[in-house]
């Protein structure tokens, strides 16, 4: 349909006519697992412009990712949701800007930080506690042995 045609159609829409194609448009979405852009995704669906991704759904410029959903302009974080700008985050959920972040929630411009949670411009927490450096990275090894993760 040519862009005249189209806005023709838009222009004569009523309520139903408008949801109806709304619906039509979201199931065909629903029902293209394609990754347009992307390249050497493999398991992954609805991913846009994303490279060396596994199993990813619905993220947007990542890359390097694993079992990650719905995150954009993300690298190499593992098993996250919602991340926004982030690197090196596992078990995550709803961070921005925000690096070598391990179960954490809502945080923003953080790096370094372990099981926290709201945190803002903060580097080296661990369950919303600042530890100094080494310390930080001597406790987070442990805790990583502890819950098994890498």
């Amino acid at each position: 349909m040519d862009p005249q045609e189209a806005r023709a159609l838009v222009s004569s829409l009523d309520k139903r006519k408008f949801l109806e194609e709304f619906s039509r448009l979201v199931s065909s979405f629903a029902a293209d697992p394609g990754n347009p852009g992307s390249y050497e995704c493999k398991g992954c669906s609805r991913c846009a412009n994303c490279m060396f991704s596994v199993d990813c759904e619905g993220c947007y410029g990542c890359t390097h990712c694993t079992r990650c959903v719905q995150c954009n302009n993300c690298s190499h974080c593992v098993d996250s949701t919602s991340l926004n700008a982030c690197a090196y985050s596992v078990h995550s959920e709803n961070c921005a800007n925000s690096a070598y972040v391990y179960f954490s929630r809502n945080l923003s411009d953080c790096t370094y930080c372990f099981g926290s949670v709201g945190l803002a411009k903060k580097d080296f927490h661990i369950l919303n506690v600042a530890f100094p450096r080494t310390e930080y990275f001597e406790l987070v090894h442990k805790l990583k042995r502890e819950l098994g993760v890498k």
